[in-house]
């Protein structure tokens, strides 16, 4: 979208930046990668960290996951990361010109076409009187 409006309008900046998550949505992706490295620890020390705690023996589940380290570190990563991804991601795309809103994604719940960008933006610079200057 940024090369498409830089080549239908030349001289306007175009600055891409990601909206931010709601707080608890920011908090729970900080607390992902804490999880899977400690699911990583039991599975591959186990053995030592539960005695540690005060647990002479490992609880049943323990096993469970030890019995394939492998799938259930790959699992942690994988799954982790995607989770990760989708709090971090807020799903927000929005246009502004001369700070005023031209297209809301969260407001209208879909995509803008390449056409309908191109032409809400040129009818916000035609009403500001920068298309002059720009032309």
């Amino acid at each position: 979208m940024k090369k498409m409006l830089e080549m239908q309008f030349p001289g306007v900046d175009v600055v891409l930046v990601n909206y931010p998550p709601s707080l608890p949505k920011r908090v729970a992706a900080k607390l992902v990668p804490v999880f899977q490295v400690g699911v990583m620890g039991i599975v591959l020390g186990g053995e030592q960290i539960f005695p540690m705690i005060g647990l002479m023996a490992p609880p049943p589940w323990y096993y469970t996951l030890r019995a394939n380290k492998f799938g259930t570190i790959a699992s942690t990563w994988l799954l982790g990361n995607a989770l990760q991804s989708f709090l971090q991601s807020s799903g927000a795309f929005e246009v502004y010109c001369n700070d005023e809103l031209v297209f809301s994604k969260l407001m209208e719940a879909r995509f803008p076409g390449e056409i309908e960008l191109k032409d809400l933006v040129g009818r916000r610079l035609a009403n500001s009187g920068i298309s002059d200057i720009l032309l």
